[in-house]
């Protein structure tokens, strides 16, 4: 899609949203920054709206509480609503969930759900996500060679996520079909990610209706104990926010895991220091590093829609009522103005508050978790398969074309066969 929009000085506006740019944004996001910080565009839906690019309006907008979450603020007709959200939400009445609503209704909803999902729950969690992570690596370390984002940084997170939510074991493969249609954007069947939207909503409701009768030690029964002074999750609210801790918790560690080990082999000096310190037994690279990996080559390019409900000024340019705004989570971490070196991976970086997770009210619930998977994930594929490398070159390596998430379609790696001592539980478990 060429971008249109007239620009300051700085010469012509890079090209946005081709397969190039998807490989390599940030030059132009650079561009951006630099000559039209709060940017007019037409995205490739065909929706206008404006990106913001610098640190300090990005963190300004994402707390701006005249920016609502709500599609229904949206100044285009009703049929380009369809464009701004997850496909097939809406037809499956699953709006109601904490990436589509502002105050004082999510402010009850993040206070009810954050009973439920606590950090607590997430650390006790984190024996079955080692036990995970060993088995997906058990499963493909005798080959020699793997893919890692659909033998490993794809089913993690789907399988802890619905071992979190309560779903039975017999029913996991069923998300998994379900996730890999909606990460596929627009690359499967006509229509398909809204299918497995409805099927996924379908499937939840009747597990919550379930649950009521025999509630049990998961997410989903959290959920429907979860109150506050006698306010409660109604069943349909259960419903959308299983969905939605599914939806923005899978994907985003799946691209997490991958974007992270891709950033490890082009950057192979701070990666031989990781290796490192993992050898030495020590934590506290691992942890900043993960940090450091969300900022450089974050797995979420650009914050979910915002609309103004009325008109602003963001970064000299004045936002009219209805506007969408896309806050580009990507450019402003890597904004000279707020961090030093920004292009440059420092697994060490201490001042690094990036905005990988988001600011303000809509801060990502799920952030415990993704840091616990993707802390373990790098951890045992750097310890366990030391010499991992890419198995093409990276020029070869396609990212997908999403406009809010950023991911490898595929990973492909090599490394010295293993042999793998099955465990004891490990056929029980999913493959």
């Amino acid at each position: 899609m060429h971008d249109q929009s007239s620009t300051p000085s700085g010469g012509a506006a890079p090209e946005l949203f081709t397969w190039e740019f998807a490989t390599d944004p940030y030059p132009a996001y650079a561009w951006l920054r630099e000559n039209s910080p709060v940017h007019r565009t037409k995205l490739p839906s065909g929706v206008e709206a404006w990106l913001v690019t610098r640190y300090a309006d990005a963190r300004q907008a994402l707390a701006d509480q005249r920016l609502s979450k709500n599609p229904a603020h949206h100044a285009e007709p009703a049929h380009a609503k369809g464009k701004t959200g997850i496909p097939g939400e809406r037809k499956a009445e699953l709006m109601t969930h904490l990436l589509n609503i502002d105050p004082p209704d999510h402010t009850r909803l993040r206070r009810l759900v954050s009973k439920a999902f606590t950090p607590r729950r997430v650390a006790e969690f984190a024996p079955r996500v080692q036990a995970l992570t060993d088995h997906l690596i058990d499963g493909f370390a005798e080959r020699g060679e793997a893919d890692l984002i659909h033998e490993f940084a794809f089913p993690l997170p789907i399988y802890a996520i619905c071992e979190m939510l309560g779903v039975p074991r017999e029913d996991q493969d069923d998300f998994r079909d379900w996730a890999g249609m909606m990460i596929r954007h627009g690359g499967g069947p006509r229509g398909g990610v809204a299918r497995s939207v409805k099927q996924m909503r379908t499937y939840l409701g009747e597990l919550i209706h379930r649950k009521r009768d025999d509630l049990g030690d998961d997410l989903i029964s959290d959920l429907i104990r979860a109150s506050d002074h006698g306010d409660h999750l109604t069943e349909g609210e259960a419903t959308a926010m299983a969905f939605i801790l599914l939806f923005a918790g899978f994907e985003t560690t799946v691209n997490l895991i991958g974007n992270g080990v891709h950033s490890l082999f082009m950057n192979p000096g701070q990666r031989e220091r990781l290796q490192n310190s993992l050898a030495a037994g020590e934590s506290g690279l691992l942890a900043t590093g993960v940090e450091e990996l969300l900022r450089y080559d974050g797995p979420v390019e650009l914050a979910t829609w915002r609309f103004a409900t009325e008109p602003l000024t963001l970064g000299g340019e004045r936002v009219e009522t209805g506007d969408p705004v896309l806050v580009v989570l990507a450019a402003a971490d890597r904004d000279p103005e707020r961090f030093a070196d920004p292009d440059t991976l420092d697994l060490s970086r201490a001042d690094n508050q990036h905005l990988g997770y988001g600011h303000g009210i809509h801060y990502c619930l799920g952030a415990p978790l993704a840091r616990l998977e993707g802390q373990t994930a790098l951890a045992t594929l750097l310890t366990r398969l030391p010499d991992l490398e890419l198995s093409v070159p990276p020029q070869d390596l396609r990212w997908r074309g999403g406009l809010i998430m950023r991911g490898l379609r595929t990973l492909p790696v090599r490394f010295t066969a293993q042999n793998t001592c099955a465990g004891s539980d490990q056929k029980s478990d999913p493959a």
